[in-house]
C-alpha cells in the first residue's frame, strides 16, 4: 500500500514505521565520515537490530558488534559477517559459539580472559582478543547509561593493568558516550590517551565504542573527522573502530499509534493510545525523556494542566505509571485519530517487551517510492511462546 508519510492518514493500527529515505541519509553520512576519517564505523545490534533491512545496510558498512550470542549469531546469518564481540561475562556454556561467530572479542576482565581465551583461540584461531578498558572519565549525565561512574561493572584501570599486556591481547575497547557529540569526544579521547597511551605500541586497534551522534544536526561532523585523523596520525599502526547504534537509527521513522480514549481525573485529561511506554517506548521511561509528537508543542512544567488541548499520554498495559505529559496540541483529540511519536526506531524494537500481553506494534519499511512494507505483525503466539 501506498502511504503519505506526513499524517500516516489510514493506519488503523500502531506500527514502528522505517523510512528508506531517511535511513540511506544516515548511512551515506556515516560511510563518508569513515572514509574522510580512516576509522570503521559498524553497527551496534543494542540500539537497532532489524535483520530484514541489513540489504540497505551493506551497501554502505561491511561489520558489526554484538554483546550477546544471539547478537553475533545474527550478524554472522544475517548480516553475513562476523561480529565485534563485547560481553561483561562470556558463560563457559555460549563462549565457543560465540567465538565460532565473531571476528573479535573484547573481554572484560583480565580474569575472564585468563579463563576463556585458549577455548577461544582453540575454537577461532583467527579471532583477534582485546579487553575493555575504563578511563574513569564520562560526561553521561543519566547514572543508568553512564558506562564509567564509581562501581562500574564495565572494564579495566590503569592502575589495574600489566605493563606488559598478557599475549594475545591485540586491541583496547573504550566506551564513555551516549548520544554525546565531538566536543564530548574530544575531551574523552585527552583522558584515553593519558590513562592508556602506553600501552598503544602493544596493540594493533582501538574500538571507541558507540554514543557518537554523528547524524544529529548539530554534530560537529569536521571535528570528529580531525580528532580521528589526528589520532591515526600520532598511532599509524593503530585501527581505529567506532560502533555508535543510535546514529544508525537517528530519525529515521515514528511510531505511529492511534487515540482509543480520553479520561479525565482532578482536571487532568490522559489521552490513552494502543501503544505502551513502558513496553514500546521502554527509554523514555528509562532515560527518561519527553518524545516528539508531530503536531503537537511538549510542555515539560505546564503552568495549568486543565488548559485546553492538554494532555498528557497514556500506555494501554497496567502499570501505574504507563504515561508521560505534558503535550498540547491544536485541537481536543478524539478516540481514532493517529498520535505520531516521532524518532522511534532506535532502542525500541530491540527493547520492546510484551509485559501484560498488550498487543505489539508492526514494524514497517516505507520504500523510497511510498510504498510502504510490513516486515512483521505480532500475534497471540509470539506472547504465547515466551512462556512456553
Amino acid at each position: 500500500m501506498r502511504i503519505d508519510n506526513r499524517s500516516f492518514a489510514g493506519l488503523n493500527r500502531p506500527m514502528y514505521i522505517l523510512e528508506e529515505d531517511k535511513l540511506r541519509r544516515n548511512l551515506q553520512l556515516i560511510r563518508e565520515v569513515g572514509e574522510k576519517s580512516g576509522a570503521e564505523i559498524i553497527l551496534a545490534f543494542k540500539a537497532y537490530a532489524l535483520w530484514k533491512t541489513f540489504p540497505v545496510f551493506r551497501d554502505y558498512i561491511h561489520a558489526t558488534t554484538a554483546s550477546s550470542l544471539y547478537e553475533a549469531r545474527l550478524a554472522f546469518e544475517e548480516f553475513g559477517a562476523p561480529s565485534h564481540t563485547y560481553s561483561p561475562a562470556y558463560t563457559d556454556y555460549e563462549i565457543e559459539e560465540i567465538a565460532r561467530y565473531s571476528s573479535h572479542l573484547t573481554f572484560n576482565s583480565l580474569s575472564q580472559y585468563d579463563h576463556l581465551k585458549d577455548l577461544v583461540m582453540k575454537t577461532n584461531p583467527n579471532i583477534s582478543l582485546g579487553l575493555r578498558v575504563n578511563p574513569e572519565y564520562s560526561e553521561v549525565g543519566t547514572a543508568l547509561y553512564n558506562p564509567c561512574s564509581p562501581g562500574t561493572r564495565f572494564g579495566v584501570v590503569a592502575d589495574r593493568l600489566p605493563r606488559r599486556l598478557p599475549k594475545g591481547i591485540e586491541g583496547f575497547h573504550c566506551h564513555c558516550h551516549c548520544e554525546s557529540g565531538a566536543d564530548v569526544f574530544e575531551r574523552t579521547l585527552s583522558h584515553i590517551e593519558e590513562k592508556f597511551s602506553s600501552w598503544f605500541p602493544q596493540l594493533r586497534w582501538i574500538n571507541f565504542g558507540g554514543g557518537h551522534l554523528m547524524t544529529r544536526k548539530d554534530y560537529d561532523i569536521p571535528l570528529l573527522i580531525r580528532l580521528i585523523q589526528n589520532f591515526r596520525h600520532r598511532y599509524p599502526h593503530l585501527r581505529v573502530i567506532l560502533e555508535p547504534g543510535s546514529a544508525f537509527g537517528w530519525q529515521t521513522g515514528p511510531l505511529v499509534s492511534q487515540v482509543v480514549d480520553v479520561v479525565e481525573d482532578h482536571g487532568i485529561k490522559t489521552a490513552i493510545l494502543n501503544v505502551s511506554f513502558s513496553c514500546h517506548m521502554p527509554d523514555c521511561l528509562e532515560m527518561p525523556y519527553h518524545p516528539t509528537v508531530r503536531g503537537a508543542e511538549t510542555i515539560e512544567h505546564p503552568v495549568e494542566v486543565t488548559a485546553p488541548c492538554l494532555y498528557r499520554l497514556g500506555g494501554n498495559s497496567c502499570l501505574s505509571g504507563d504515561y508521560m505529559g505534558y503535550w498540547k496540541f491544536d485541537h481536543e483529540l478524539k478516540p481514532g485519530e493517529n498520535i505520531i511519536l516521532e524518532d522511534m526506531l532506535h532502542y525500541t524494537t530491540v527493547k520492546t517487551n510484551m509485559f501484560n500481553g498488550v498487543s505489539h506494534p508492526s514494524i514497517a519499511f516505507l520504500h523510497e517510492d511510498g510504498e510502504l512494507e510490513v516486515l512483521r505483525e505480532f500475534t497471540y503466539q509470539d506472547y504465547k511462546s515466551r512462556m512456553d
